[in-house]
């Protein structure tokens, strides 16, 4: 039914709309196409788009978190550091592109994006052939998973996904306590735990 893809839909855009490590859209995908026996390329295209929509957003109102939240010199640093990856758009679509294709997770990379203002446009293509990609993957696997769903289960807190969700962690770590303005001009190394206001 139709309504089934407007879950899809909707659970895409919630798991990648908060500005915190959540899980991936792909798991929302997969699970409602096994639990309805949905039309695999339908899932992706649905999902893939409410998950671009919800990158888009949290694009959007990073800078609000973060002006709120963190202080300016914290703030300045991040705009810094896009204003880097801005230099060469060709390396950062390039980059976009294969960090999305990763099983990463993308928070911290359109976290980054937005408290520096990156525009759109520099990410969101990327991200949508890497995200295409790497779903569609994820889904056509999803067979396998509904035919092994008890080894699944097993293995939802397998090493696996808790290295996954420690990385996503020390990655937010990396983005606001490393000093990036110093490392970048001056190569020195520095933490800086004085971000909030």
């Amino acid at each position: 039914m139709w309504w089934h893809y407007i879950l899809v839909f909707f659970g895409s855009l919630l798991c990648d709309i908060v500005p915190f490590p959540f899980p991936p859209a792909f798991t929302v995908m997969v699970f409602f196409q096994i639990m309805f026996n949905l039309d695999v390329w339908s899932v992706i295209l649905v999902g893939v788009s409410g998950s671009v929509l919800g990158r888009y957003i949290l694009l959007l109102y990073a800078p609000l978190i973060s002006d709120k939240y963190l202080k300016s010199s914290k703030n300045e640093d991040i705009q810094f550091l896009g204003e880097k990856m801005n230099e060469n758009k060709w390396i950062g679509q390039l980059f976009i592109l294969a960090y999305s294709l990763l099983p990463l997770p993308t928070t911290p990379l359109f976290l980054g994006a937005g408290i520096s203002k990156m525009k759109p446009i520099y990410i969101i293509p990327a991200f949508i052939i890497g995200k295409f990609t790497s779903d569609a993957v994820a889904l056509h696997v999803g067979k396998y998973a509904s035919e092994n769903f008890e080894k699944i289960i097993d293995h939802t807190f397998s090493w696996e996904s808790v290295s996954s969700l420690l990385l996503s962690i020390a990655l937010l770590f990396f983005l606001l306590f490393i000093d990036w303005r110093t490392l970048i001009q001056k190569r020195k190394f520095l933490l800086n735990f004085k971000i909030w206001k």
